[in-house]
């Protein structure tokens, strides 16, 4: 449901490089044999990850902080679950199997971002003139995880949270999309106890995934 609001450039061309001294928001791309003009550039606050080798070459020593530790836990599950599972696929060259594990890791990504803003409907009111304002401070007291609120505190200053809010301001018709129906059904089963951080629904997803991968 989140849009990327800043710069994104899959593949900078070397003799581009210096857009990543930019003091701005950016995801950028760049070939392994540009990694060695970074060392040249005064560049601040960049993470630089080696997709090819799955390791970072830089980072600001706060990626374990950042997001909420058991949803973060719950994710990692899911990945490792779905790599395991695309290597068994890999070797009998299944195609709906590939999709398959697409779709799986597309929902777990729609379900973090459920519980972490899934409740958001529940704080958009309705002023004197018909116009639909958010509930920001209630939006973020109310979730029960308090990991969970520290994230939204520096969430909900992003450009990309911003665009979520203003979008569902202005649409008095309310917004249809995967986001909204498994936000319907999150809030169908707030009432409940049940898993709490490693929650429900990623819960859900991993059961699913280690069926498929017994197929």
């Amino acid at each position: 449901p989140f849009t990327w609001q800043h710069t994104y450039i899959p593949v900078l061309p070397a003799v581009m490089i210096d857009i990543v001294c930019s003091p701005t928001p950016f995801l950028i791309g760049i070939h392994s044999n540009s990694v060695a003009l970074l060392n040249d550039l005064p560049i601040e606050e960049v993470l630089v990850v080696d997709l090819c080798a799955d390791r970072f070459l830089r980072q600001m020593d706060d990626e374990d902080s950042i997001l909420p530790h058991k949803l973060r836990a719950a994710l990692e599950q899911i990945l490792e679950l779905r790599n395991e599972m695309l290597t068994v696929q890999e070797e009998v060259d299944s195609g709906a199997g590939l999709s398959s594990l697409s779709t799986l890791i597309s929902e777990a990504c729609v379900r973090f971002f459920v519980e972490i803003a899934g409740h958001y409907s529940l704080h958009m009111s309705v002023n004197e003139k018909g116009e639909r304002f958010f509930q920001r401070d209630a939006f973020r007291k109310s979730h029960t995880s308090k990991n969970v609120r520290q994230f939204l505190e520096l969430f909900m200053e992003t450009q990309m949270f911003a665009g979520f809010v203003q979008d569902r301001e202005l649409r008095k018709s309310g917004v249809k999309g995967l986001f909204e129906v498994r936000a319907g059904e999150y809030l169908e089963t707030i009432p409940e106890t049940g898993p709490s951080g490693v929650n429900r629904f990623l819960k859900g997803l991993g059961n699913k995934m280690k069926f498929l991968s017994k197929k």
